[in-house]
């Protein structure tokens, strides 16, 4: 009898290796990582630009701890109950950034809905502590959506970072398997509000390689274009560990440049759009 053997996931292609990190920035900047237990997701997460990132002096940090309250299929971040806010955070974020003499800073965080304010106040006052210390330092914020609550929101705008950030990650179909307690049209609310509000540069992430199809793709994109979002970002989804989505399909660097040219004829100001690009990629352009 013929054995059949069902969703063997697709093997990694070529497009997919990522080169060893090197150079005198990156030398310097993990060593004092190292030196200081300074908390950067580039470490942390294994981004596979860390190299080219840090070269250009730009790095991520992740505040408000590193439990998430929700439990979407795509993130490698820990799901439970989180720990307690750690209000001297602003203050330490703030000095790893000057010790490591970031040029440009990217924060993000974990979902935290159990707090009333959706860790908005320990966001807006990280802020307001890396204008005190660095104040040549731009930044982006890459925000949950705080459940679309616009007083909490409304602190994001108060501090008025360079860019605001915040993922779609997949397209409106997948969105429920994915994203499991967010919603595409909440998403796409947090954006338009934050341009509304006044923000000068907003910004969004898809990843691709989870069973969508290219209309869907595009009409992503034409969703976030009628948000008035600025920039978007375009990667390839990896699945972190076998109790993940898995990976439908690897998207071709052909099929990324095209949705890279469709982004630009759509009027995005800065379109990254390839296998290996992250939210933060490049990230030091996209106040530009």
């Amino acid at each position: 009898m013929e054995t059949v053997i069902e969703n063997i996931p697709p093997a990694k292609p070529k497009w997919l290796k990522v080169k060893l990190p090197i150079g005198q920035k990156y030398t310097e900047l993990r060593g004092l990582v190292d030196k200081y237990s300074l908390n950067t997701i580039c470490t942390s997460g294994s981004c596979p630009n860390m190299g080219e990132c840090w070269g250009e002096g730009t790095a991520t940090f992740m505040i408000l701890g590193n439990v998430c309250t929700r439990s979407c299929g795509f993130c490698g971040v820990k799901t439970g109950r989180p720990e307690t806010v750690d209000w001297d955070e602003p203050e330490k974020v703030a000095r790893s950034i000057k010790i490591m003499n970031i040029k440009h800073a990217v924060i993000t965080s974990v979902d935290r809905d159990d707090l009333k304010d959706g860790g908005s106040i320990i966001w807006m006052e990280t802020v307001k502590a890396i204008r005190r210390m660095n104040p040549n330092t731009t930044l982006e914020t890459l925000i949950p959506d705080f459940q679309g609550i616009e007083r909490n929101i409304d602190r994001i705008v108060e501090a008025n970072p360079e860019v605001v950030s915040h993922n779609m990650e997949t397209v409106r179909r997948l969105t429920r398997e994915v994203r499991i307690q967010a919603k595409y049209d909440r998403s796409l609310e947090v954006l338009r509000y934050l341009k509304e509000k006044g923000i000068n540069r907003t910004k969004s992430g898809i990843m691709l390689g989870l069973g969508e199809t290219e209309e869907e793709v595009y009409q992503t994109m034409r969703d976030l274009r009628d948000a008035n979002v600025d920039v978007v970002t375009i990667g390839q989804y990896l699945q972190p560990t076998k109790k993940h989505l898995p990976v439908k399909e690897f998207i071709t660097p052909e099929l990324f440049a095209k949705y890279e040219k469709y982004g630009i004829e759509l009027g995005f100001r800065h379109v990254e759009s390839g296998p290996l690009v992250r939210s933060s990629y490049k990230a030091q352009k996209h106040i530009l």
